[in-house]
């Protein structure tokens, strides 16, 4: 089916081109086609034959000289890749947009490099303010659960049974110790990338600056 709507499509368009082309009033006769077979022999024609709707075709005039080139049809393959490079050319145009956009941003809000440090250094503080508060916190919290273990033991070596209640807040802070430590983690290495990008970052804006200051 797709085959036989090709086919249908190239009949079509050969005969809006000989429609187009025949000689008449206000139509010049004298431009003639030109193509190349499949085998690579070259042809003149006063009408398009199918073969050269297929492989693609010139027009040129009463001196040979070529006046109009016409390209081949595409496959659907073929189009979809144009597609596709036309998206991936106009994603890299938007993200160079972008990059533009926020060199001249850095550069604006930060004037010169002890600017830009001083604020990645305030906000790596500000994260080690964050881990070291938590830190506080699960140091606390593992001396209470300690406290309760401990407690608990107590009562399991007199042959006493642990109440309901302390056995749920020994689960509950068991639980609020490892997600912190898991947070206390995350966070470790969250300042790692943070370091990693900010160095990036000063080397980027150093280039720039150099840029800026090289224009006349």
């Amino acid at each position: 089916m797709r085959l036989f709507g090709f086919s249908l499509a190239v009949f079509a368009l050969a005969l809006g081109i000989a429609a187009h082309a025949a000689p008449g009033a206000g139509n010049p006769a004298h431009n003639r086609y030109k193509w190349k077979d499949a085998q690579g022999n070259l042809h003149f024609d006063d009408s398009l034959p199918t073969e050269a709707l297929l492989l693609g075709y010139d027009v040129v005039n009463a001196q040979g000289i070529v006046v109009k080139h016409v390209n081949r049809p595409k496959t659907a393959e073929e189009m979809k890749a144009d597609e596709a490079a036309a998206a991936e050319q106009a994603a890299h145009k938007h993200a160079d947009e972008a990059q533009a956009k926020s060199d001249q941003q850095i550069l604006a809000a930060y004037p010169n490099e002890h600017e830009l440090v001083s604020s990645q250094n305030a906000q790596l503080d500000m994260m080690d303010q964050n881990i070291h508060a938590t830190e506080a916190s699960l140091q606390s919290q593992e001396k209470s659960l300690t406290e309760m273990l401990s407690h608990a033991a107590d009562l399991d070596r007199n042959g006493k049974p642990v109440p309901a209640t302390l056995q749920s807040q020994i689960e509950s802070l068991r639980r609020n110790v490892e997600k912190q430590k898991t947070y206390i983690t995350n966070k470790q290495q969250e300042k790692v990338d943070t370091e990693k990008k900010f160095s990036v970052e000063l080397a980027h804006y150093r280039q720039l600056q150099a840029r800026s200051q090289a224009q006349p």
